[in-house]
């Protein structure tokens, strides 16, 4: 009996001990991947919370680096108060995709979030393919 109440304690502490530790960095195409089905789940529902919000609009098709473009959807979807907890997964995995502390938007041109949504993902999507078609290279 004692052998094994120490096996159970030893697998108990191991358990703690990874559970303790800081998750491992995770790939940008995982995160990616991440975006798009959380921006699916989104879009999915009967009704998006907040879809009427309007929010920043972001020109996906402009000529900019990746890096700017997401900084500038994160901050976008910043601005979005009523439904915060909604879209905070979503606010933490594009953050983690750029290193801009911030980045011009303009607040000239709004969009609303239910048009945004979709936008977004189409432009993760693509990041996503392309990821990977550098990967194949």
């Amino acid at each position: 009996m004692l052998p094994s109440l120490k096996a159970a304690f030893a697998l108990l502490s191991l358990l703690e001990l990874v559970s303790s530790r800081p998750p491992t960095a995770t790939s940008p195409k995982v995160k990616l991947s991440e975006i798009t089905q959380h921006i699916q789940q989104l879009s999915s529902r009967v009704q998006v919370p907040c879809n009427d919000t309007r929010v920043p609009q972001v020109t996906f098709t402009d000529q900019k680096p990746d890096q700017e473009l997401l900084c500038q959807a994160t901050t976008a979807l910043s601005k979005v108060t009523r439904c915060k907890k909604d879209y905070e997964l979503l606010i933490i995995n594009l953050k983690s995709l750029h290193s801009i502390t911030s980045c011009s938007l303009s607040n000239e041109n709004e969009i609303y979030l239910r048009n945004f949504l979709p936008e977004l993902g189409n432009f993760t999507q693509g990041m996503y393919r392309r990821l990977g078609r550098l990967a194949a290279q």
